[in-house]
């Protein structure tokens, strides 16, 4: 069996969707037909590509690594017989872009800028996902960058298209003179004594996410705060006021550790969320590619993230060995 196009583009769909039900009808395909492929695929390349649960389906660390891969393999397959994406009839205009809690903003502007200098962006910052998919459903945004959690399917109408930029686990932010501080990974149940700072309702999944997490983990947190703003946050768990559910891309100031969550209990997916009729292929296929593109930088300066995918790697070393 070789890697093919359509292979690929069902790996992002399982993916986008978290479930092989709802890709295979995304597809016009069976389920057992998409299953099947997918058991293939997974054979061939030696490793699981996802793990399954009630809910749907989760990516592994490998196969988070695999579709990332996948998707750069179909932007540049896409673009092949197009005209470049800098051609300025195709990239003119204006475009009006929503953003969630997310650190891909600046550095993305600054690249649409100088790839495409005559699409003229302008952003809005939203906190809930939720809110951004009302403000796209309703023809006050063009196009945003939002959130969405494994097994939790993004509520939305068929007027809006979602790609996924990727997967990653949720880690934990706690004090540097935290007990769990010398723990390469910190497992979710021994923090249940701990005050955690939790961010409000997002309208696609969180805090419910967080809360089945610590539910399967055998505690539900006894002292919380509701609490965002990632600067003042920051200051507090230095403080040793408390723990929180971090981005594996957050850089931690003086007093706070970021560690991984053992066993990888949370994760989160990070979307491009477009209306069709507003937004050209071209725009969204640029705007997709810098967002991947910025994010994967941004992954690679993070070294707690990068000592969790080494160990991930170790892992699945051993077990083909």
């Amino acid at each position: 069996m070789d890697l093919e196009l359509r292979h690929l583009r069902m790996l992002c769909a399982i993916a986008d969707s978290g479930s092989v039900g709802r890709a295979a009808a995304a597809l016009g395909l069976t389920q057992p037909a998409v299953s099947s492929q997918l058991h293939r695929i997974e054979r061939l390349l030696g490793e699981g590509l996802f793990t399954r649960s009630g809910t749907g389906v989760e990516l592994t660390a490998y196969g988070a690594g695999v579709v990332s891969q996948a998707r750069d393999v179909l932007v540049r397959a896409d673009a092949l017989g197009r005209r470049h994406m800098s051609d300025a009839t195709l990239m003119t205009g204006a475009l009006r872009l929503g953003v969630t809690n997310t650190p891909v903003v600046p550095a993305l502007l600054d690249t649409l800028r100088d790839v495409c200098p005559d699409l003229k962006v302008s952003v809005c910052s939203v906190y809930a996902t939720g809110d951004l998919l009302k403000l796209l459903e309703a023809g006050e945004l063009d196009a945003a960058l939002g959130v969405a959690y494994p097994g939790m399917p993004l509520p939305h109408s068929s007027a809006l298209t979602c790609r996924a930029i990727n997967t990653v686990p949720i880690f934990v932010a706690l004090p540097a003179g935290h007990p769990l501080a010398h723990r390469v990974e910190v497992p979710l149940e021994e923090l249940s004594k701990d005050t955690w700072f939790v961010a409000s309702d997002d309208g696609v999944g969180w805090p419910d996410a967080f809360y089945d997490a610590c539910r399967a983990a055998g505690f539900r947190p006894a002292d919380t705060h509701e609490f965002h703003v990632l600067d003042q946050l920051q200051s507090m768990i230095a403080k040793g006021l408390g723990v929180t559910a971090v981005q594996p891309t957050v850089c931690p100031v003086a007093g706070v550790l970021v560690k991984p969550l053992a066993g990888d209990p949370l994760w989160q997916r990070h979307l491009l969320i477009w209306r069709e009729e507003a937004v050209e292929g071209p725009v969204a296929e640029a705007v997709h590619h810098h967002t991947v593109r910025v994010y994967r930088n941004l992954l690679a300066r993070a070294p707690h993230l990068q000592r969790w995918a080494a160990s991930r790697l170790g892992e699945a070393v051993r077990r083909i060995r």
